[in-house]
């Protein structure tokens, strides 16, 4: 029987990883009704803090890219998993808006930051040869298999308990991961006398950075991405992205629907199910971005997302159940999708060596449009008492996104070791 090799078990374990990471981050939303009652906090400060979460944790993408470089695998994870246990301990004990500001702001977005911005395609390029789509799409997808599960846990806690219990319910996975990690991680297959998966001879492998300083290592990356035309398209697209998912709709959608008086469950249970349907939509993804123009995969998944989004404050305003499950369906395909193409593209034009730092800047991009739309989406509420306008000016620039995409020159895809 043949045996399994072990750049699959590293997958599996930083999937989870990933997952317990992408459910703090998404949990924002279920806490923002809970923190705004209990603390009489305003709601855009609130917001604020999840924006600074969201900004930091992108923005220290390259960084723990360059870190990943030096430090290795197994160190990084420890580090990054331990940081969001104590973030989330810590969170236990806030009580001013100063704090909240700090620890999820903060803590917990520097926590996150290695798991949701540089992690999968650090481990698609160092474990994988073969499969490389694949194994991004399937780490992607993990922050959907979060929600999926776990957010509709979450809100019945909340609303049966209380929302510290559900702070404890993610203390425990941390740690759990935590072990899990200590135990089975290694930084590269050439640890444990074994190739990449589907490599099928031994060349060498760079070691250049190991002694390099990671700031400068992260700012070569972008002085070098910063010359070509094709960086900025795939940032200013990204940027879009960003602002388009988990800065909207992870941060202000459950509220959304609370304020047409659908409940904090049902709410939740929709944003779980699309968990369920980009769960599938980006291992589809990465999948179709091994065989398939990448840019033309980009050019659909944002005008099919911004045609859903113009969708939802119509279904909100109808009322219509059926519309809003055709909106979680349609939009929960398309969530994450963007991301394995991304990748494609960035490691084909800036090649395997260089792609994980460059792509760490074009994933801070995505954040910094997500903490644009998690705080302009509280403006947006606290001026107008909805959140109708920040969904259609998403969808409008969704449209603008998919033109950035397709005028990104076709590169011929390439490994390359430079």
């Amino acid at each position: 029987m043949k045996r399994i090799h072990y750049s699959w078990f590293i997958l599996i374990i930083t999937f989870f990883s990933i997952i317990v990471a992408g459910i703090t981050m998404s949990s924002s939303g279920v806490f923002v009704d809970s923190f705004e009652k209990e603390f009489n906090w305003d709601r855009s400060l609130i917001a604020l803090a999840f924006a600074v979460s969201l900004f930091l944790y992108g923005f220290s993408g390259p960084f723990m890219a360059a870190l990943l470089e030096i430090t290795g695998l197994k160190k990084m994870m420890l580090g990054a998993m331990a940081t969001l246990f104590i973030g989330m301990l810590l969170t236990l004990f806030m009580t001013q808006s100063w704090q909240l500001i700090i620890i999820w702001g903060g803590i917990i977005g520097l926590g996150a930051s290695l798991f949701l911005t540089v992690l999968s395609p650090y481990v698609a390029n160092n474990w994988f040869v073969k499969s490389r789509g694949l194994a991004v799409g399937i780490l992607t997808a993990s922050t959907a298999t979060g929600q999926l599960i776990l957010l509709p846990i979450l809100a019945m806690i909340i609303e049966h308990y209380s929302w510290r219990w559900a702070i404890g319910l993610i203390l425990i996975l941390s740690f759990v991961m935590f072990i899990t990690i200590s135990i089975f991680i290694k930084n590269t297959p050439q640890d444990i006398g074994i190739l990449p998966y589907g490599m099928e001879e031994n060349l060498e492998i760079q070691q250049e950075n190991h002694k390099k300083n990671p700031i400068s290592i992260a700012f070569n990356g972008l002085f070098e991405a910063i010359k070509r035309k094709e960086f900025w398209l795939l940032a200013g697209s990204f940027f879009i992205c960003g602002l388009s998912t988990s800065g909207l709709v992870g941060t202000h959608f459950v509220s959304y629907c609370i304020s047409f008086g659908v409940p904090l469950v049902t709410a939740a249970t929709f944003l779980s199910f699309m968990g369920v349907f980009n769960l599938v939509g980006t291992t589809l993804s990465g999948w179709l971005s091994d065989r398939f123009d990448n840019r033309w995969l980009l050019f659909w998944y944002y005008l099919l997302r911004g045609v859903s989004l113009l969708l939802l404050p119509y279904a909100l305003m109808k009322g219509s159940f059926t519309l809003l499950t055709i909106f979680t369906i349609f939009y929960g395909l398309d969530w994450i999708a963007t991301v394995p193409p991304t990748i494609s593209i960035s490691r084909q034009i800036f090649g395997t060596n260089k792609s994980g730092i460059i792509y760490g800047w074009i994933f801070a991009s995505h954040q910094a449009g997500a903490a644009v739309a998690a705080f302009g989406g509280g403006l947006i509420y606290k001026f107008f008492n909805s959140y109708t306008w920040a969904f259609f000016l998403a969808g409008m620039f969704c449209a603008l996104a998919s033109l950035f995409v397709i005028i990104v020159k076709k590169q011929t895809p390439h490994q390359a070791h430079t």
